[in-house]
């Protein structure tokens, strides 16, 4: 008795702190598939890495008429807490988004092994027959932006403003783009930063990104690379607040998501979460789940507005060193 009265004061104490994506009620019996998703420290909607693994989620419940839900984690101590909801209250597929969850997944993926789990930026190493990491070419997508960065500069100096080095795919986004440029232009300058704070800020601060942003324009930068969840938007929109400045998001195409920053954001360097997202959860409906590392789709969004300023040459190029890419022709280092 005093083992279920504790079991059910801890059960809604963590029910109280959750955001409203979520309900303490379990798997409904009716649906065909129940999907929980928890985020890194963060908000769903950032814009960006949060809000596009979510839009994978609800494909799956329009198309899969699946119940989904989502928990919003405020403070890296309750990733194992927030999984452990969903996986205690009967959910078929649980989706954990950003490499800072990796631990708390494999860990969840032992315990629960009848649930699938998806790892966003989760590179699997010892391979789970439960767990599918979602992993992307981050350099590939960075390479393509640094190589259009090249191409558009005329100040010959251009900038990356980035959450953390301690995630990989950032770190990965930084090489790509660098080498990118550099391809382009051996002799080219720049100016590429990472947020100096932890996981728990690195990703939520668009004040540092903004300034950040504003220092490297203030040494000659004309083109701004953003890639760090609510830290780069941060940094896209103080790009848009110069003149004659060009600037490049990721993740999703931040047209859509960062209006504030269209007067510069004449690309993004995708990495195709959503469909990606929903396709495993296909998968995992179909019965056909995959184990170990599954490669999402990359590549640069459209120009929108800067479409008809984009030299027919400039995306030519673009459109070489995609297939090069792909080959494997070149080689990033």
């Amino acid at each position: 008795m005093q083992g279920s009265f504790f079991k059910m004061i801890w059960i809604l104490l963590f029910a109280v702190a959750l955001s409203p994506g979520f309900s303490a009620a379990g798997c409904k019996s009716d649906s065909s598939i129940c999907i929980g998703l928890v985020t890194d420290v963060g908000v769903i909607d950032d814009k960006s890495f949060n809000q596009s693994a979510w839009e994978g989620v609800q494909r799956a419940a329009s198309e899969l008429d699946a119940t989904v839900k989502y928990i919003e984690t405020r403070d890296a101590k309750d990733y194992e807490s927030n999984i452990n909801l969903f996986a205690q209250n009967d959910y078929n597929v649980i989706v954990t988004v950003g490499f800072a969850l990796g631990e708390a997944t494999i860990s969840a993926a032992k315990k629960y092994p009848e649930i699938k789990f998806i790892g966003v930026d989760q590179f699997q190493v010892k391979p789970m027959p439960n767990v599918a990491g979602l992993v992307f070419h981050e350099d590939q997508a960075g390479f393509q932006a640094g190589a259009l960065a090249a191409m558009l500069t005329r100040s010959n100096i251009i900038a990356a403003v980035l959450a953390t080095d301690m995630v990989p795919p950032v770190a990965a986004f930084k090489r790509g783009y660098e080498a990118g440029a550099r391809y382009i232009k051996p002799d080219i300058k720049i100016i590429s930063t990472f947020h100096p704070g932890g996981l728990d800020i690195a990703f939520t601060d668009p004040e540092w990104g903004a300034s950040t942003a504003g220092q490297a324009i203030s040494q000659g930068a004309d083109v701004v690379f953003a890639a760090g969840g609510l830290t780069g938007n941060g940094g896209l929109v103080e790009a848009a607040t110069h003149k004659d400045r060009y600037c490049i998001g990721v993740d999703t195409d931040q047209w859509q998501t960062v209006p504030a920053a269209r007067p510069c954001l004449v690309s993004c360097a995708l990495k195709q979460i959503t469909p990606s997202v929903f396709s495993l959860i296909k998968r995992a409906y179909e019965k056909q789940f995959p184990s170990g590392n599954y490669y999402g789709g990359i590549a640069l969004s459209s120009f929108h507005d800067f479409d008809g300023k984009i030299p027919k040459r400039f995306k030519q190029k673009l459109a070489e060193i995609k297939e090069g890419l792909r080959k494997g022709n070149i080689c990033i280092k």
